[in-house]
């Protein structure tokens, strides 16, 4: 999936489940959900195939591991079927999984200009060792994918990793990385946490049946990368091109459906990582609403799978079909609205530019409101003010108090201090240009175009919830829905510039940085590839700066700091992530935890009577 966003907590406090409706078939939905996932349970019985609801609206169509910008939508599998260097953790205060990842923790030369990596003991399907020289390739293949466009990776700034990285296998089973830069520790294996890693001596080719090329050489390396993307835009092959049978995951892809994006997978008999694979079979299946998601799991057909808060009320009765219903926010998320500082409709580019205007916008979101109502979340989320995501370890300075809590009579008093007319109900206007701000001519009004995610339902409840508080204000905000894959391909200036005036705001849901790490660097950075409001501003550049190279561990908590006073963003509270599966199917804690940040490690679970 492309890139995704975090907001840094100051405030995680959530509002007792109690406050919702009660469920049917099931008792009150509070006591039919569970905030602290259970403990490992049951005697594992070998075999059995469990079924996995995708994320509606998103169905995959793409295989390889790093998808070109004009791919657009999601990858197949991407974490079962190859692994990246380091595994990422579903834990807050924790950037990787140590025990799923292929590689032992680096080792930092006093400059940390020179990084070491051991290798662990796995094992590609054809049961040759995942090697350094694996590690290479597949940074070699990512620097031949940012050559052809920066826009190939979500994560990239230029200037930042993989540039000035230079990847030696010195041994077999040992790499070792000479950085032009030193990065910050944390930053680096967060960014090692999503280098995929590939089969060199399988894929090192730039045609069927041609000769294994030198995937140094920068040519090789952009030919070899040519042929594989468009291997991987053939959809009718995914389950049976030979390429994409060299896996070191635990699964191997078993059939792939193009025209819903529903595939199969079956164990690595030579996987050599963690997890005992009891299950034979693993289907992930596709769904276009969240309404189609509970039908399938009333009728008991789904062994895993997320639930739209706006059924939260149907926890009772998915209890007492035998499932059990887990609820949290995910770490590194943060929801909100983007800000799109190019929009020049209107003059919507000289009005968002000033700070004020944000402020009064984001005093306008009633976020405990949000929370607690039936209509919106369900009593199932937790406030946020900041760009780090709950629980996170990096704290802004002001603590856990909101710097813009919701007050419309606030919101008002900053615009007419700032010279606007305030007409509740009717065209709020600027009567005073000195005080409106740089290019604000009389007579402006505050009006934009709101792009709705049609899905998950909170969206758009939120949205409309917004958009009626602005018009109290004078603000008119028109709202466009969407689709999910749409607006992924549409909505972003970083790399689809024309589409600029097409979107003012955009709500596309939840937005993921690195857990243990949720830096704002390529999200909210003036270069950054996934800024897609194209936000700048010197000073947070300078801050995220020093959180991405800089050795001081309280750097992130000052970019935190900063992003959430400037507000490149408008935030809302994030809505509990509703993680859903059968009472039979057990596995480690850690497993099912991952889930709320869309994690799979279904190697690790089995069913049980």
């Amino acid at each position: 999936m492309r890139g995704r966003i975090s907001i840094v907590l100051a405030t995680l406090l959530t509002v007792p489940l109690a406050t919702t409706a009660c469920g049917s078939g099931g008792g009150g939905t509070a006591k039919s959900i569970i905030t602290v996932p259970p403990k490992q349970t049951g005697t594992p019985k070998d075999g059995g195939t469990a079924v996995v609801a995708l994320t509606p609206g998103l169905s995959p169509n793409y295989i390889y591991p790093y998808p070109p910008a004009s791919a657009n939508g999601t990858v197949i599998a991407r974490g079962q079927l190859w692994r990246s260097l380091y595994r990422p953790s579903g834990e807050g205060s924790q950037i990787v999984d140590p025990a799923l990842s292929l590689a032992e923790q680096p080792v930092y030369s006093t400059d940390r200009r020179t990084v070491t990596i051991k290798m662990k003991d796995f094992k590609w399907s054809t049961g040759r060792p995942v090697t350094a020289d694996d590690v290479v390739f597949s940074l070699d293949l990512l620097k031949a994918a940012l050559a052809v466009s920066p826009a190939n990776w979500s994560f990239y700034t230029p200037g930042q990793f993989p540039d000035g990285v230079t990847a030696e296998a010195t041994r077999p089973d040992t790499l070792t990385l000479t950085l032009k830069t030193a990065y910050n520790p944390s930053y680096l294996l967060s960014m090692l946490a999503l280098l995929y890693v590939m089969p060199s001596q399988e894929w090192n080719i730039a045609k069927d049946g041609g000769p294994h090329l030198d995937y140094t050489d920068p040519k090789n390396a952009k030919a070899i990368y040519g042929y594989l993307t468009k291997q991987s835009s053939r959809q009718q092959t995914f389950a049976t091109n030979p390429l994409w049978q060299v896996v070191n995951g635990p699964y191997k892809l078993k059939s792939f459906d193009p025209t819903t994006g529903s595939f199969s997978l079956a164990a690595n008999k030579s996987y050599s990582g963690p997890g005992e694979k009891r299950l034979d079979q693993v289907d992930f299946k596709a769904f276009t609403s969240a309404a189609a998601v509970l039908n399938q799991m009333k009728a008991g057909n789904l062994t895993v799978g997320t639930l739209d808060s706006t059924f939260i009320s149907q926890a009772g009765a998915l209890k007492a079909k035998g499932y059990t219903v887990y609820s949290s926010p995910a770490p590194a998320r943060i929801d909100a609205l983007t800000i799109n500082f190019k929009h020049t409709v209107g003059g919507f580019d000289k009005v968002i530019a000033q700070p004020y205007v944000r402020q009064a916008l984001q005093r306008l979101i009633d976020e405990k409101g949000y929370i607690s109502s039936r209509g919106i979340y369900n009593g199932a989320g937790a406030e946020n003010h900041t760009t780090a995501g709950a629980d996170s370890p990096y704290p802004p300075s002001f603590g856990d108090k909101a710097p813009y809590p919701y007050d419309p009579a606030a919101a008002t008093k900053l615009l007419t201090d700032h010279g606007w007319k305030v007409v509740p109900g009717g065209t709020t206007t600027c009567e005073q240009p000195s005080l409106c701000g740089t290019g604000i001519k009389q007579g402006q009004t505050i009006g934009f175009t709101l792009a709705s995610a049609n899905t998950p339902g909170y969206v758009g409840a939120r949205d409309i919830a917004f958009v009626s508080a602005a018009k109290k204000l004078g603000i008119e905000v028109k709202i466009v829905t969407k689709s999910l894959n749409y607006m992924y391909e549409n909505y972003g200036n970083s790399f689809a510039p024309a589409k600029a005036n097409e979107w003012a705001m955009q709500d596309f849901g939840p937005l993921y940085l690195a857990v243990g790490y949720p830096s704002g660097n390529t999200v909210f950075n003036t270069g950054g590839s996934f800024n897609l409001g194209s936000y700048a501003n010197p000073q947070v550049d300078k801050l995220i700066n020093a959180s991405t190279f800089g050795a001081d561990p309280k750097a992130l908590s000052a970019e935190a700091t900063a992003l959430a006073q400037d507000q490149p963003v408008l935030l809302f509270p994030t809505p509990n992530t509703l993680v859903v599966w059968k009472n039979t199917l057990s596995g480690p804690t850690s497993s099912f935890k991952a889930l709320l940040s869309y994690l799979y490690a279904p190697e690790q679970w089995y069913f049980h009577d």
